[in-house]
């Protein structure tokens, strides 16, 4: 993955988690938690030493 993708995706994350934090509708959290986790899990696949942002 560049460091351009990498960027992109942990926007991207961002993204989610900031839409995760603002929408009321419990199913669209935890929708929206799983694909959080994906992503993530995608990062760490591909870039072991990322840890991930801090919320």
């Amino acid at each position: 993955m560049t460091e351009h993708q990498l960027r992109e995706q942990e926007f991207q994350i961002a993204r989610y988690r900031r839409l995760e934090r603002e929408v009321t509708d419990p199913l669209a959290v935890g929708l929206l938690h799983i694909i959080i986790e994906d992503l993530e899990a995608g990062l760490r696949r591909d870039q072991p030493d990322w840890h991930g942002l801090c919320d």
